[in-house]
Formats: structure tokens, sequence, C-alpha cells
């Protein structure tokens, strides 16, 4: 089979490999220098979109218009940009086996691609339903959201069963996400989740009340405290009902599963350091193995912040993690450095008409402010989280541009706090005037 080599290979094509792709082209790359390779058939677009405006009713999101890097305000990088830059885009390639020893990447196909530098750029796969051998699981129109094919055969879906009901197992992004949209489709939406409020990785019950009121309000019903354990499906196999551990049986045309990701490290598995569950890196993002880096799901790496490892799954990480990890490739090879990667972690989302923010660490106590009454006709609420005297997070649900930033430079400064109850009553003044 065919072998082919690159100074620099970029493995996986998604949002961390467009935006370190756009950043090689930046600091200039020679052509054939760069390839990217991806599983995926399309050039890496804004993985976001898949949950919001791609399944819009009206005036959907297509590709090319999210191709990356548009999520961020930059410029988008269609198929024939990576073309003009002399970078090789290796679509519908799956890679089965990666020896980072004698750099080599195998594809399914037998195809070999060696390298000088590896950016190991792989994201999450979904965990599903049918690896813990839930009853029903592999029946027609159980969706789980993760790449562009994903969604399409969800759109079909949708118009194949109109108005129909549909069943959100989950309360996380997806979950809210996906509820939401569908809500806007015209479906009869009913959500599960175990925990005993949506997102509770990141919202407080406070927080959560809100969201859960809002969605009752626009007709979602909510199923807390239980979990799917079997699915019906018609002679056809397409899905009829979920089966909830509480005995409760609910109809579905429809099932979309979010029930969390893995990071796919299965190819360098013992081969490159890990922890936490990702590949460890240090701050340029360069793994235990000199020339090969890791970038976004996948990567643990020091959070210089709170002087810990973490690894965070979000798009704005993959994105910067990308640029931080190819300017440390080309300053070592000027016998430069720069500065070590210093995050604030940072996670959004919207839903309906509603758009929140976070920044920072959401340990300590908490302090709930603002008008967060889900019948409100202009709802807009925070939260702060405070540790040892000092606020080191911040949630804003509806803020203004400068009103984010206010509580993404108070999460970055950690200003001290004394009284709890003056920072409720202060609310979004304390953050204005940081």
């Amino acid at each position: 089979m065919a072998e082919k080599h690159f100074k620099y290979v970029i493995l996986g094509g998604g949002v961390a490999a467009g935006y370190a792709a756009r950043e090689f082209a930046k600091l200039g790359v020679n052509p054939g220098e760069l390839a990217v390779i991806s599983k995926e058939a399309v050039a890496p677009y804004e993985r976001p979109a898949l949950s919001k405006g791609y399944l819009f009713p009206q005036g959907a999101a297509r590709l090319p218009g999210f191709h990356v890097c548009v999520g961020s305000g930059g410029e988008r990088l269609p198929p024939e940009w990576y073309t003009q830059q002399g970078i090789e885009l290796v679509l519908s390639t799956e890679i089965v086996k990666a020896d980072i020893a004698s750099k080599s990447l195998t594809s399914a196909s037998g195809d070999i691609f060696t390298y000088d530098v590896l950016i190991v750029a792989t994201g999450s796969t979904v965990i599903k339903l049918s690896d813990f051998g839930v009853e029903g699981a592999n029946a027609n129109n159980i969706f789980y959201l993760r790449e562009i094919d994903d969604a399409d055969k969800l759109v079909a879906a949708i118009q194949a069963k109109k108005n129909g009901k549909a069943v959100i197992v989950g309360g996380g992004y997806i979950g809210l996400e996906l509820s939401a949209v569908l809500k806007l489709n015209d479906y009869d939406i009913t959500m599960v989740y175990p925990e005993p409020w949506c997102m509770p990785r990141l919202f407080t019950s406070g927080i959560a009340a809100f969201y859960e009121g809002f969605y009752a309000n626009k007709g979602i019903k909510i199923v807390k405290g239980t979990v799917a354990v079997g699915f019906d499906s018609d002679s056809k196999g397409d899905v009829t009902a979920v089966k909830l551990k509480d005995g409760r049986i609910l109809d579905a045309d429809i099932v979309v599963v979010g029930v969390g990701g893995r990071p796919l490290t299965t190819l360098v598995k013992g081969q490159l350091v890990e922890e936490k569950g990702g590949i460890k890196t240090d701050a340029f993002f360069e793994t235990s193995v000199p020339g090969v880096y890791a970038v976004g799901d996948v990567a643990t790496f020091p959070l210089k912040l709170y002087n810990e490892l973490r690894r965070v799954e979000h798009v704005d990480h993959a994105r910067k993690s990308a640029e931080q990890a190819v300017k440390a490739i080309k300053a070592k090879e000027g016998g430069q450095t720069i500065e070590e990667y210093d995050y604030l972690p940072f996670f959004y989302s919207r839903a309906f008409d509603l758009s929140w923010q976070f920044y920072g660490d959401n340990v300590g106590d908490t302090v709930l402010f603002g008008d967060n009454n889900p019948e409100s006709p202009k709802p807009k609420f925070g939260s702060y989280w405070v540790k040892d005297g000092k606020v080191v997070g911040a949630f804003l649900e509806s803020g203004t541009p400068e009103e984010n930033k206010a509580i993404g430079k108070v999460a970055r400064d950690q200003p001290p706090v004394e009284d709890l109850e003056q920072l409720k009553n202060e609310g979004l003044a304390f953050a204005s005037k940081i």
C-alpha cells in the first residue's frame, strides 16, 4: 500500500485540527509539509452547530457555512483553503494503528503515513447505551450526536416522523440543547436523567431550577432520578418506547442519547503517558514523547490558574490548545520559547432565546443573584463561587458582551470577598467594578 511522509501530521479532523491548521498557515508552512487526517468526509467544522443551528426547522445551518474558524469570529476555512495553503486534507480515512516509536500511522485500507511531528487531536467519542447492554438500544431512530453524519440522520428522522414524540436521555449540554431545538421542530419532548437536576457537573440546584422551570413552561416534560433500561421497537425495527428504571414507559418516535463522552486515546494506549483519563502533556501540549503533542479533549494539561492537572472538554479549549501547540512547535524549531498555556476555563450554551456563560471553577460556596424566575419576561441572573474568601467562578445568563467579559475577569482575578450576603445584593455590579 501507499506510504506518504509529512513533516507535520494532525491526527483528527475536528475543531482542534482546523484551528491547528490555521495556526500553521499563519506561522508558515511549506506546501506538502502538513497533513490533516480525518475519518470524516468533510473538512474541519465548528461542532457546536450540530446541536443548534443544524437542526433548526427554518434557515438551518449547512456546510460550508460553519467550517472552522467562524465559531470564534475568524475567517471560514473551506476545503479549497487547505489546497491553497498546500495542506493535504486526507478525509474519509480512519487510522487503525499508531506506532509512536516508528513515527507511523496505518489506515484501515493499509495506507501508511509517517511524520516528524504529530499532533493528536482525536477528540471524544460518545458513550452508547448499547455499551452497557441496554435492551433494545440498537433500534432505529436512537441517535447520538457527535459528527455531521449523526446530525444528517437525525434531520431525516425529524422530517420522517413529523410532530412526533421525542425522548431525550441525559440532562447535560446535549440534552438541554437538543430538547430546545426539537421543541422548535414541534416535537412532544420528554427529558430523562438520573441526577436531581440538569447539568449537575456545573449547575447548582438554584441555577438548574430556572432552566427546568423555563423548559417546563415551553411544554417540555422532565423526568428526574431514573434511567432508560430498555427500548421497544416495531416490526421495522423503529423505536416505539423507552422503558425507565422506575417502571414508567414513554412513547417515542425518536430518542436522542447524550450521556457523555470518552476521550479517544485508544490508538496511543501504552505509548504515551496518560493521566486523569487523557494524554498527559506539559504547558505546551507536548506529551511524554518529544515531537508528539495532544490537544483538545484528549489532553490532560497543567492548569496554571489552579496549579493542577486537568482535562477540559469544551470547544473553547480545543481551539486554544491547538493554537498553543502549533506556536510551541514552531518556536522550538526556531530555538525560541513561548509562554506557558494559562487557560481560564470557559463554558457556554445557547438554547431557545437563552444564552449563558461560565468562567473559572465551580467549587466552594455559591451565591445566586438577579432574577431567576422562569416566568419573567426577561430573566437575567448569575452565580458566584467563593472559595477561601475569593471569588473563583462566575456564571451569567443573558449577559451582554461587556457583562460576560466582566465575569470572566472576576474569575481570572479572584478578588477577595468577605460578606456573601453583600455579594448577593451587589450581584452583577460586583463584577462590573473589578
